[in-house]
């Protein structure tokens, strides 16, 4: 929405500076996008007289002027410079307009700088229309009275400082589609007063000769009120020059006066009208709904078909309007045009809405009906456009033509001011809500019962009378202010053990420098399959496209579509996670809180030394064991095979605290699964179920104390020969449980395994070696305790494994 500060101010009388105003719309909620101010590109411009305009010694064509000028204004001292100028008008004694060195001319884009033409000294220039962006005039320098007083900024003598102000308007704001109401929030502000003009009937001279009929399938709902009036005699021609500047400074073009007349209405008033070509019109008017095929070239010179939903305004011949939205060519006006039909109608607006979108057409009366126009106001908008075109285009006035209401809109709330000020949050006395209102155009009665006005379609609630009253008092008087605790004291924590572990998950997984990604809650219904969901269960009822219709059953997912998305555009290298919900249904509770990682291509970038290695699972398992670690799991865990069907079967695992008690999952993704998410390998990733991880029996607020003991460790190899198809991992776990109070740790440091080892040990054998490391607690332990310990080991690796000692 663009108007003028003139334009303003022929409805708001105020003293207030263009920054005073600026800021109070925003404030408003009518938040300014754009001020286009002739000062800060015309301001420096002022008249200055030429002292004397001799010829160019060097130049035929080039004058040399003294002039006089008067950079500090009227009221400064004058200063006389010299200006090598080419226009053919230059003269001595003559008024125009100049501009020092450093200027920057908008019309030619130029900044002045002193210079030498022809071997003589210039500094500054003598200005045309067209450097000033005023037309395009540029055959001679701009010539003014001899009564222009010197120094005077010209755009202030020409009439030529006036800002443009661009607001945006949020749709249920339609009122501030006119100056007048806007003009009416800052007058309920307090930034001046409102003297929007009341609009005088026009007495008509005769009966109307054209009549209009509203059929039944529109005047209940579609168009339930429509006023017109015959305007015989008129000369479309021009409109004013107030008018044509008006409309070209908001960007329109001035076509005619009739024209002229209805944009201007539109954007002053909010009021969309029509004017028909009466002359044109075959037989009276009919305001219905379209039959289907029915076409029209509409005023864009475009054909528009209609297929019955649309409302269209009709003669004899056919469609002529399509109603709220465009009118038609055949009858419009032309300079030629004599007789007219002024057209002032209601329109509903989700009709409006509807049909503009289907038949693509944007125009600003759509724009101001699909929001929703005052209804009230359909009468006094053809008075006023009656009183413009008899001011432009003379004629005489026939007596309004009406069918229809006016449909009745009244509502009433009741306004509770301590409510009010509970909700805002600041103290605003009860007369002034109640003013507020009132200069918003509210009726207030002495029960507080509040009618809002009828061109304020979006107050529908208590809660609109809140939020008008909060806006014109000023949500910037906010005052922060502590809210009183509960207790005394340290506030309690509030976070649960829950988040804390969750928060310390993310941190650590971002430590091991992985990249957080936030991804969608919806997947795809075969993403979903993938990973064990898609069913219907967790089927979305109105998913936002096709891609997001179910819950992602695992985060892993959409971590692998982030790797998908990142690889096509060349990264190859990734690391990424996320900490969120899973769902395994499609009810409240059924879901749990994951920590997934996806590690995708090599662990670094290429060097010389060979360090960059394809990312596998011990990457994978390492890091899982690092946020169990951080988030307080077990030290002890069993890793077991077993792993869900979108990991690799031979290159994963699972880590618990028991057959059922799943901690996390590590491993190698499926080649099926990321195939199908279009993910080129290795990718290896782990999956933590975080709420499956037991809290610590004793809650305290501080670390265990450190046990550590002084007595010197003692470290045992043993190497086991055991069938091949036996896992380390079943050794080192008996070991281990040898002696649980000495054994502090136990691990693989070799495997010897293969044909040559078959050849040493037997057919279908292996060789594991381990190497146990003992701590003890109260004394150093003696050849013969540490024997005994060895013995345990051994026999219960037998028992578990039937391995024996290598020879």
């Amino acid at each position: 929405m663009k108007f003028t500060l003139s334009w303003l101010k022929e409805h708001l009388e105020t003293e207030a500076g263009l920054d005073e105003i600026l800021d109070a719309l925003t404030d408003l909620g009518l938040e300014v996008e754009g001020v286009e101010n002739p000062a800060d590109t015309l301001g420096v411009f002022r008249i200055c007289r030429v002292i004397e305009a001799v010829q160019h010694p060097n130049a035929d064509r080039l004058r040399l002027c003294r002039v006089e000028t008067f950079p500090q204004g009227p009221d400064g001292p004058s200063e006389e410079v010299q200006v090598v100028c080419g226009a053919p008008n230059a003269r001595t004694g003559m008024r125009g307009v100049f501009a020092p060195v450093g200027t920057h001319i908008p019309g030619t884009g130029v900044d002045l700088k002193p210079g030498v033409i022809r071997g003589v000294e210039s500094n500054g220039m003598l200005c045309s229309e067209r450097e000033l962006m005023i037309s395009d005039d540029h055959d001679g320098i701009i010539d003014l009275p001899e009564d222009a007083p010197l120094g005077a900024r010209f755009i202030d003598y020409a009439g030529k400082n006036d800002p443009v102000i661009e607001i945006a308007i949020t749709p249920n704001r339609p009122d501030a589609l006119g100056v007048a109401g806007i003009a009416r929030d800052l007058a309920a502000r307090g930034i001046g007063r409102l003297i929007t003009p009341e609009i005088q009937p026009v007495e008509g001279r005769f009966e109307s000769p054209l009549k209009v009929r509203l059929a039944d399938d529109v005047a209940s709902g579609p168009c339930p009120l429509f006023v017109g009036r015959m305007i015989r005699g008129v000369r479309n021609g021009p409109s004013p020059q107030w008018v044509q500047d008006r409309l070209r400074a908001i960007g329109l073009r001035p076509i005619s006066a009739l024209v002229d007349v209805t944009n201007l209405l539109t954007y002053d008033r909010n009021r969309p009208l029509h004017v028909f070509d009466a002359d044109k019109v075959q037989g009276d008017l009919e305001v219905r709904l379209a039959k289907p095929g029915e076409r029209l070239v509409a005023l864009d010179e475009k054909e528009y078909e209609f297929d019955g939903s649309e409302v269209i305004i009709c003669d004899d011949t056919g469609p002529e309007a399509i109603g709220g939205v465009m009118g038609g060519l055949a009858t419009g006006c032309t300079e030629e045009t004599v007789n007219v039909f002024v057209e002032s109608a209601y329109f509903e607006p989700v009709r409006v809405a509807a049909t503009g979108r289907k038949l693509k057409i944007n125009s600003d009366a759509r724009y101001r009906f699909e929001r929703g126009i005052d209804p009230e106001f359909t009468q006094p908008g053809i008075e006023l456009a009656t009183r413009l075109i008899l001011e432009f285009c003379g004629g005489e006035a026939s007596d309004l033509v009406v069918a229809g209401a006016v449909p009745d809109t009244t509502r009433h709330y009741r306004l509770d001011p301590e409510r009010v000020r509970s909700l805002v949050g600041m103290e605003i006395a009860e007369d002034e809500q109640v003013k507020t209102l009132r200069a918003l155009g509210f009726e207030v009665a002495d029960d507080m019962t509040v009618t809002p006005p009828s061109w304020r379609p979006d107050v529908q609630g208590e809660a609109d009378l809140v939020e008008e009253i909060a806006r014109v008092a000023s949500l910037t008087r906010l005052e922060g202010r502590p809210l009183a605790r509960p207790d005394p004291g340290v506030a309690r924590p509030i976070l649960t053990p829950m988040q804390k572990r969750e928060t310390r998950a993310r941190r650590t997984i971002a430590a091991l420098g992985y990249n957080e990604c936030v991804t969608y809650s919806f997947i795809d219904a075969e993403s979903a399959r993938l990973f064990g969901g898609g069913t219907d269960d967790t089927m979305l009822a109105n998913p936002i496209s096709s891609e997001m219709s179910h819950l992602r059953p695992d985060l892993l997912p959409g971590l692998l579509q982030a790797a998908a998305r990142n690889q096509a555009r060349g990264f190859n290298d990734l690391a990424l996670f996320e900490v969120g919900a899973a769902f395994h249904g499609g009810e409240p509770g059924q879901q749990h809180l994951q920590a997934a990682g996806l590690l995708v291509g090599h662990t670094g970038a290429r060097d010389p030394f060979g360090a960059r290695r394809a990312v596998d699972l011990y990457d994978a398992k390492a890091d899982a064991e690092a946020v169990l670690s951080a988030i307080g799991a077990p030290a002890r865990m069993m890793v077991q095979r077993g792993a869900s069907d979108w990991w690799h079967p031979g290159r994963s695992g699972r880590l618990s605290l028991g057959p059922k008690n799943i901690l996390a999952t590590f491993g190698e993704v499926h080649p099926r699964v990321l195939d199908a998410l279009g993910v080129k390998g290795p990718a290896v990733a782990f999956t933590v179920l975080l709420e499956n991880i037991p809290f610590p029996k004793s809650k305290t607020a501080t670390r265990p104390a450190l046990k550590i003991s002084d007595l010197q460790m003692v470290e045992r190899d043993f190497a086991f020969v055991v069938d091949a198809d036996v896992e380390a991992l079943t050794l080192v776990n008996a070991a281990r449980g040898a002696d649980k109070a000495l054994i502090e740790d136990v691990a693989v440091f070799d495997v010897f395994a293969g044909d040559k080892a078959e050849a040493q040990m037997g057919a279908g054998k292996k060789s594991v070696a381990i190497t146990v490391r003992l701590q003890p607690r109260e004394k150093t332990l003696t050849d013969k305790e540490i024997e005994a310990v060895s013995g345990k080991i051994i026999d219960k690796v037998a028992r578990a494994t039937g391995g024996v000692l290598r020879g």
